[in-house]
Formats: structure tokens, sequence, C-alpha cells
């Protein structure tokens, strides 16, 4: 594999970046998620969010190829994903500690980020990185119609 290298997004990144969106939700949410939640997480879906997110979005790159990508909104670590092709091999943590930066750039002192409490890979992933866990609390998918509800883990690390 090459080098890992991180850039802010540009539109031409957004197809890539829905599809793997779409790809890792669904492996780290389905069966811990409501069923309502997962009806409107459409492909379409992750297609527009990733477009109207392209100014908020990091994405990480080996050999030319998007492989992952970070969303930061203020103190918060939104979206981590790493394209099924390249797990295990290093981009989620370059993510990560690119996410971290921001987050200090931005003037905060801590970083915080939610996991779906049933998503085991994910949170054995941030303990490694040194993230904490301080505990389950209800999370609300904030571009969700209502307010469906979502158990997870608040996991913070200062920055």
């Amino acid at each position: 594999m090459g080098e890992v290298l991180v850039r802010p997004a540009v539109a031409g990144d957004a197809d890539v970046v829905a599809r793997i969106w779409r790809d890792g939700w669904r492996d780290g949410h389905l069966g811990h998620v409501p069923e309502e939640l997962v009806a409107i997480r459409t492909a379409e879906s992750f297609g527009t969010r990733a477009v109207e997110r392209t100014g908020g979005t990091t994405v990480a790159t080996v050999d030319g190829e998007v492989a992952g990508f970070v969303m930061v909104v203020g103190d918060e670590v939104e979206q981590v994903y790493v394209s099924g092709a390249h797990r295990g091999s290093g981009v989620a943590g370059v993510l990560l500690a690119e996410a971290e930066r921001q987050v200090a750039a931005a003037g905060h002192g801590a970083a915080w980020l939610a996991v779906v409490a049933g998503n085991t890979r994910a949170r054995r992933f941030y303990e490694r990185q040194g993230w904490v866990d301080e505990g389950l609390f209800d999370h609300h998918a904030p571009d969700a119609p209502g307010a469906v509800r979502v158990p997870a883990h608040r996991y913070v690390k200062a920055v």
C-alpha cells in the first residue's frame, strides 16, 4: 500500500464518499439502529448528504484513490469511514489524527464522537486510539425526520 495522504474533499469526490459512507454505515449500523432510520438511509440519501457536506469533508487517498473520509463539526468528529478495501491498513488512524488536529485548531480542548452501541469493531478502534468511553446516551440523528433515538456511546479525547 502507498502513502496515506489527506486533503480537503472536492466536488468530484462526492460519489466515492457517498459509496464509502453508505457501505460503512450499513456495516456498523444494521441490526443496531431503529428500522425507521435504516429506511431513510438510502443510497440516494448518502449521495445527497455527501454533496451537501463536501466543504466540511477531508478525504484520505492512497495511490490517488479515495480510501476514506472524515467530517468534523465544531468539537465533534461526526463521521469517520474507510472503504472496505482499506480497512486495517492504517487509513482510519490517519483520518482520526487529522480530525483531532482540526478540533484542536478550532480552539477546542477535547473532541467527542458517538458510536452506535452495537458497533464493537469501531468501539475497540477508538479505545486503541486513546479515546475514552463516557457511557451510553441517546443520540438523535440530526437529519432524520422526527426524533429517531439511537443508543450510542459517547467517546472523548483531549486534543
